[in-house]
């Protein structure tokens, strides 16, 4: 007898219902609702002098407070309040257990004069400045081997001015490297919330080397074209939480990354346990990318409720031979797409290195991951998944993923193996295997739930028996 396509159907559904896990990890245990710490002691950043006229260079304000409220460390910590005014400034660094708290009508404007922006030495996972040999810019906030730091504001903003950098970068009249708006290093405990923050001369956010950074409630905007402009990049970090974010750049609106080619692969800490929520947006380039320096390894990432727009990559992976390292463990759920040239990239040839010492036979491993419930209207390409030759990305899952495609070539796959279930248009030949009832164990977030399952059965089935 022929069972009814749409029997057929439903019943796919349920199996697939069965082979899926709604994590608890995610939900409970990095992405809990952060509080303001209270601090015993406040000040205010005119009391040291600072002019609030969008003039007055204020940076021996910042770095008097600051020196100042250093004494309080041990004492409970300490709060730096910037009120209303327009607070230029060069770059300034932060300490352990103190709050940056803006008044929502406060603005932190970074200098346009380069000698406000000292040179700093390169990161060692990257082994020179990300653009340029040698050392780089730092970032407008800066901070390292801390503990404790919040940065918040009731909307205030933070704007780097980065138009003049971005001319450098096109007039090729740069020194070194451009620097970040803010970035921590080797800290844990940064809670960065209710801010916006405009106008970054390079990568926005950029947590490096650091544990337990929370990212809630803030607005990144950049002009699309503005160059390397990211919204959120952590790197060679664990345990981020990026939660209500709305991000509108001229790069990748957040970037996972560990390190670039061989100093990456020798510094060898890994990105893992990385959770992004309710994250909306708009770029040029990629809304979620891993890579491309991702040498030190990039696991566990785990995205949910995403709506991209007016975009040209939503998810990406890019990598290249002489990146060594991994992406593995990687889930991207419940996603929203509308007007998007590429739903889905997975690059292998992205090789820009840093200098002619790396190994091109240290091939990244890229495995485990998994892309489900996805919708989206006016999409040109549903995926461009390209592998490396001799080094197939495998075990690449997609379920549930229903876009409305203009391209009468949907799909380009190379060198990658994967299942799929439920995919329209439906994926390429690479990807085609069905995911159940043989492959749930193959595809990253989709075994636990079956084992939880059997389980409440054999529970069930026992009480029926006691029963």
């Amino acid at each position: 007898m022929r069972i009814p396509s749409t029997l057929v159907e439903v019943l796919l559904v349920l199996a697939l219902f069965c082979c899926s896990l709604w994590t608890v990890w995610s939900s409970t245990t990095l992405c809990q609702q952060t509080n303001e710490e209270v601090r015993p002691h406040s000040v205010s950043i005119t009391e040291f002098g600072a002019v609030g006229d969008g003039v007055t260079l204020n940076t021996k304000a910042f770095q008097n407070a600051i020196f100042y409220l250093n004494s309080f460390a041990d004492k409970g910590g300490a709060k730096l309040f910037v009120p209303a005014g327009r607070w230029l400034t060069g770059s300034f660094d932060l300490i352990s257990h103190l709050t940056l708290s803006l008044d929502k009508d406060a603005v932190i404007l970074g200098s346009t004069n380069p000698e406000d922006w000292p040179v700093v030495d390169p990161l060692p996972s990257y082994g020179r400045g990300r653009e340029l040999p040698g050392g780089r810019h730092k970032s407008l906030i800066y901070g390292h081997n801390l503990t404790d730091v919040i940065i918040t504001g009731n909307n205030g903003t933070i704007d780097g001015q980065g138009s003049i950098w971005w001319n450098r970068f096109w007039n090729r009249s740069l020194d070194y490297t451009r620097p970040h708006l803010v970035e921590l290093m080797n800290s844990t405990g940064v809670l960065i919330s209710n801010l916006t923050f405009l106008n970054s001369p390079f990568w926005t956010i950029h947590p490096v080397y650091c544990s337990q950074v929370t990212v809630q409630n803030v607005r990144i905007l950049a002009p699309h074209d503005s160059p390397n402009t990211d919204g959120i990049d952590p790197d060679s970090s664990d345990n981020v939480c990026i939660e209500d974010c709305y991000i509108s750049t001229g790069d990748d609106l957040i970037a996972i990354k560990s390190g670039w080619d061989e100093y990456g692969i020798a510094y060898g800490r890994p990105s893992t346990n990385i959770i992004i929520h309710r994250l909306v947006g708009r770029t040029q380039t990629s809304g979620i990318a891993i890579g491309s320096e991702m040498s030190g390894g990039v696991s566990e990432v785990h995205a949910e409720d995403i709506q991209f727009y007016d975009s040209y990559n939503a998810i990406r992976i890019k990598t290249s031979p002489g990146r060594g390292g991994y992406v593995r463990n990687i889930y991207v759920s419940n996603v929203t797409l509308a007007n998007v040239d590429i739903a889905i990239t997975f690059t292998g040839l992205y090789g820009e290195h840093p200098d002619d010492a790396y190994n091109p036979n240290a091939l990244p491993v890229i495995e485990k991951i998994t892309i489900k419930d996805v919708v989206g209207e006016n999409i040109k390409t549903a995926g461009l998944i390209e592998g490396i030759e001799g080094d197939n990305f495998v075990n690449i899952c997609l379920s549930n993923i229903i876009l409305n495609v203009t391209s009468n070539y949907p799909w380009n796959c190379s060198y990658v193996k994967g299942y799929s279930d439920l995919v329209q248009p439906e994926a390429c030949e690479p990807l085609k295997e069905r995911i159940f009832p043989g492959h749930c164990s193959d595809c990253y977030y989709l075994t636990n739930q079956i084992q939880s399952s059997n389980s409440q059965n054999r529970g069930q089935t026992s009480g029926d028996i006691r029963g």
